[in-house]
């Protein structure tokens, strides 16, 4: 057998906590709440039936979605993305400006394809989303962590590291952020798009879950910030629409738009024109905001329960992080209790998180006693059976 190429080597290690992440949402016996998954009991799936059986004939769009399609998207689905998601947000985008990707990763394998060579560096949270740190490693960029507080990534150290290491890009999750649930202040998105233009490094802006806010004030994206098109802005419909349909997008300088359109003629041709069409007809018929009100509703009773039950069963001492929004929550645990070690006896249990230690790019032990735990598809009784069963195990440590 033929040697796998470095490139593989390089990820083998997120990719082992991504591995184990899909395996333990596979089983249906265990309450899991490691995934990233939206609550089932909140996707259209009536409401996409409805939009299938009315548009998939041949006199109306069905030739249409099973077609070969527009490497950029389906001209109404980026039209919906300008009008009722962008510039709500006060981001005011063109057609031309938007690319409809596979997914929000997608955004973030195109980028590094148009701009990372071996040996780059990317800067990053601590902690950061470790899904893309694997597609970051996969590009052999080195990833480098910034120092973040209870507020998210400090800009003194942002600015710190971009002077010492030249970086091309940096990720940030700025809303309810992805392992912490954690939201960077206004003042903050406004100094990280002036740094990204001051030095000429790529904003890279993930926001998969800015509609979900179940409480406090709504703020601007980094990208309203953005002066001179550093900022590349990434989203995704998973969230708000459905996982399964795969279906995310990009808002960007045309000039980067047209480098993303180069690397996904290369990649996939185009995004599916089937699930397209389908979504494109989800908000061109009215049903998102109230769509939008039912799932934010679910999840927000999820939270609370959640952060209550951490409340109940956790040790005293616990520290956690109370989201607004988004589907995930951080506990550090007191003491020298080591996630990683107690996950196999978690799982025994049949409960599952994720241990915090992977979400740190930097090692050395860090994040060892914090967990990410997500309530997103779990229901209020799942989660209090579950955070009793993880609670007993931790304090009989």
């Amino acid at each position: 057998m033929p040697n796998f190429a470095q490139r593989m080597l390089d990820m083998e290690p997120t990719a082992k906590i991504i591995r184990g992440l899909f395996n333990a949402m596979s089983d249906a016996d265990t309450i899991s709440f490691g995934g990233g998954a939206p609550a089932k009991e909140g996707l259209p799936v009536d409401i996409v039936r409805e939009i299938c059986n009315d548009v998939l004939t041949t006199e109306k769009r069905g030739m249409e979605a099973l077609q070969y399609g527009s490497v950029l998207g389906v001209l109404d689905l980026r039209q919906a993305v300008a009008d009722v998601l962008l510039a709500p947000k006060g981001m005011q985008a063109s057609v031309d400006e938007l690319l409809i990707v596979n997914g929000g990763l997608e955004t973030m394998n195109l980028l590094c394809q148009v701009y990372i060579n071996p040996g780059d560096v990317i800067l990053v949270e601590s902690p950061t989303f470790v899904h893309c740190v694997e597609i970051f490693e996969m590009f052999q960029a080195k990833c480098i962590a910034v120092e973040c507080d209870a507020d998210g990534m400090q800009m003194e150290d942002l600015e710190e590291k971009i002077q010492q290491y030249h970086p091309k890009m940096v990720y940030v999750i700025p809303t309810f952020q992805n392992p912490t649930g954690k939201t960077l202040p206004t003042e903050r998105r406004k100094k990280m798009a002036e740094l990204g233009s001051q030095y000429d490094v790529i904003i890279l802006e993930d926001d998969p879950y800015q509609e979900l806010r179940y409480s406090g004030e709504v703020l601007p994206p980094i990208k309203c910030f953005d002066q001179t098109g550093h900022t590349v802005y990434a989203n995704s419909f998973s969230k708000i629409f459905s996982p399964g349909s795969r279906l995310g997008y990009v808002y960007a300088d045309k000039e980067i738009i047209i480098r993303l359109f180069d690397a996904k003629t290369a990649t996939n041709s185009h995004t599916s024109t089937l699930a397209q069409v389908i979504c494109a007809e989800f908000f061109r018929r009215g049903y998102y905001p109230e769509h939008l009100k039912k799932i934010c509703a679910i999840h927000r009773e999820r939270r609370d329960a959640m952060m209550a039950c951490i409340e109940k069963y956790f040790p005293e001492g616990t520290k956690k992080v109370y989201p607004d929004g988004g589907l995930f929550t951080w506990v550090e645990l007191p003491g020298k209790i080591n996630t990683t070690e107690l996950l196999k006896e978690a799982n025994e249990r049949k409960v599952h998180y994720i241990a915090g230690e992977g979400f740190f790019v930097e090692g050395n032990g860090k994040g060892q006693n914090c967990m990410r735990i997500s309530f997103g598809n779990v229901t209020p009784e799942q989660i209090e059976i579950g955070m009793k069963r993880l609670g007993d195990l931790i304090c009989s440590k």
